[in-house]
């Protein structure tokens, strides 16, 4: 038997962006495929609204209210962080960039909407396996607050609060509503949280499938390197800071910053939805969705490796510290 799933899998963000490929080429080819059949593969190949709103009630269920102090802490110092550096990045790149995004030369696509989609979502399931091998149990747990970033919610703070766009209060409650009615059921019952969590992984791909069918390849390849460039950029950007709250208020070596200097596949879907709320984003929704894409990629083969790397690094550090004090007490 073939073991396709393990194979996609093995790629980073595989779940959601072997469906998105999927449906992009479907899309970029036969464009007209979901009208043609209609129904219910109509509905699979363009409810990316639906299938979403699904997939957050299931991520809110899935969120135990009773996380230890340590973990609390953790997590809010590199979720605030992460937050906060999208949202100065934001200020910052309106200024330079234009409302319709960069139109030519090498940064051709590059827009706003793509930065704080690519900077404002950690990848919480990379974040906690690499914690998990080179962290403590109470590091890895930290992911517990990173669903929170998950969806077009921060995404839109982050633009109202900057002044780029403006949200009705309702609209804000109404992107929010299926995840906090998901939190609340899942901790008022523990048979709800089990029931519904199981379902976050499994809509995964049907979403990626059908956000798929609303890109044209033809954007990835022309924002092929500069999805590499931007990747980068968010592990530096973003990554520098997370290290610094880490140690400094996380109560960390800096290890956990690295590991939350990713951006979440969920991010991908941030432009098409925030572009559907606010339809002057529209122009520039396809390349900030092909960007995110690439960051995605990008940020979950490196980050990883940079983990590793630091991790190792201050562990051998600590040993030595460690050794010389062992050295000088013996001397005494």
């Amino acid at each position: 038997m073939m073991k396709m799933m393990k194979t996609i899998e093995k790629i980073p963000g595989g779940l959601m962006l072997v469906p998105l490929f999927l449906g992009a080429v479907i899309h970029t080819f036969a464009p007209k495929s979901g009208e043609y059949f209609g129904s219910f593969t109509n509905g699979l190949m363009t409810g990316t609204v639906p299938i979403l709103a699904v997939w957050f009630f299931c991520m809110g269920a899935g969120i135990n209210i009773k996380a230890t102090g340590i973990v609390l802490r953790k997590s809010g110092t590199l979720v605030l962080t992460k937050i906060a550096v999208a949202w100065v990045v934001a200020v910052i790149a309106a200024l330079l960039i234009p409302d319709g995004g960069v139109q030519s030369g090498f940064f051709t696509g590059l827009s706003v909407l793509a930065l704080v989609s690519m900077m404002d979502m950690t990848n919480g399931g990379l974040y906690a396996s690499i914690m998990q091998q080179y962290g403590t149990k109470e590091e890895a747990g930290a992911f517990v607050l990173m669903s929170l970033e998950s969806g077009p919610l921060v995404t839109m703070l982050i633009l109202g609060t900057t002044g780029l766009a403006a949200f009705e209060p309702q609209t804000f409650v109404g992107a929010v509503l299926p995840f906090l009615i998901g939190f609340v059921l899942g901790n008022i019952d523990n048979d709800f949280r089990t029931f519904f969590s199981k379902a976050t992984h499994t809509m995964i791909p049907f979403f990626g499938f059908a956000l798929g069918n609303t890109i044209d390849l033809g954007v990835i390849v022309e924002t092929g390197l500069l999805g590499i460039v931007m990747g980068l950029l968010v592990i530096v950007v973003t990554g520098v800071p997370l290290m610094l709250a880490d140690k400094f208020i996380g109560g960390g070596n800096g290890t956990a910053g690295v590991a939350a200097s990713s951006t979440a596949g969920a991010a991908v879907a941030n432009p098409m939805i925030i572009a559907s709320i606010k339809p002057e984003f529209m122009p520039v929704a396809q390349s900030a969705t092909a960007l995110v894409a690439a960051s995605v990629i990008v940020t979950s083969i490196l980050v990883p490796i940079i983990t590793a790397y630091w991790a190792k690094y201050m562990n051998k550090k600590k040993g030595a510290s460690v050794g010389e004090q062992t050295n000088n007490t013996s001397a005494l």
